[in-house]
């Protein structure tokens, strides 16, 4: 494993041969994150790990500031991989960026609503790194469904010739699906926080037992707010890939729900097949 800071020296150790996989972190590894690494270990010549808490995709009142930084501990879970990418925002940003990437209607709802800047600030940062890296394959979480949409999207809209592959979420043996954002929760939060996977898993079983999607969708977001101490944001049926309500006439649709639990901003989702 070699880590680098800037891009000069990325691009001096890049194969000229074999085929790249790259993952995008922003640190606080967890199995999630290793689950990645895990695939592109084993479907690549060469992986590309970059780990940058990117500020643009980050509104001034959220939580970049905060945000756990830990590169000593994160690098103890790549010592498999070949390249480690850690810049700093002076090297990712030189100066303000004049160039900015339009995410489109998509980014407006839901993630989007709530966090207004946030995929132009994500979409930003991955074509960097992409246009960067060149990697045959790149690997994203379908925990961040909305976001992995988007990036498809970006990719297939303005030809960058990666293909995105998504990895399927990685739960905690309670099934609280694994996020960085979990260190937050306190043990009482944690047991609430399980209300997400709850209602996504009733929603899910609905469906398969013939419920319509606007059954279902009431059944998810009835589940999630029947607790008090779970401030919901949204919890709804949508395409996978277009992220617009599923209508009665398709089979398979996701489950999405974001919620507040004490301090922390939770997200999840699940997929859901009818009839």
């Amino acid at each position: 494993m070699q880590v680098v800071k800037t891009k000069q020296e990325l691009l001096g150790l890049l194969p000229n041969s074999g085929s790249i996989g790259l993952v995008m972190t922003m640190g606080a590894l967890h199995a999630g994150h290793r689950r990645l690494v895990d695939a592109a270990v084993e479907q690549c010549d060469t992986v590309v790990v970059s780990i940058y808490v990117n500020p643009l995709q980050f509104a001034p009142n959220e939580d970049f500031d905060k945000y756990p930084r830990q590169l000593e501990k994160d690098l103890e879970l790549l010592q498999d991989v070949d390249i480690v990418f850690a810049p700093s925002d002076e090297e990712m940003y030189p100066r303000e960026p004049l160039v900015r990437v339009d995410p489109g209607e998509v980014a407006t709802r839901f993630e989007g609503e709530t966090r207004p800047t946030h995929f132009a600030g994500v979409l930003q940062v991955v074509l960097k790194v992409l246009n960067l890296v060149r990697p045959h394959r790149a690997y994203f979480g379908q925990k961040d469904a909305q976001q992995l949409a988007l990036i498809r999207t970006m990719v297939a809209d303005l030809d960058v010739r990666t293909e995105i592959v998504a990895v399927p979420i990685v739960r905690d043996e309670d099934g609280l699906a694994l996020s960085s954002r979990n260190t937050y929760l306190t043990g009482e939060d944690r047991a609430v926080a399980l209300g997400l996977v709850g209602a996504l898993t009733a929603a899910r079983d609905a469906a398969a037992s013939g419920a319509t999607p606007a059954e279902a969708e009431k059944i998810l977001f009835d589940t999630l707010s029947a607790n008090d101490a779970v401030n919901v944001d949204y919890a709804t049926i949508v395409n996978p890939d277009t992220f617009q309500p599923v209508s009665s006439n398709e089979k398979q649709g996701l489950a999405v729900v974001a919620a507040r639990v004490g301090t922390t901003r939770l997200i999840d989702n699940m997929e859901v097949s009818f009839g």
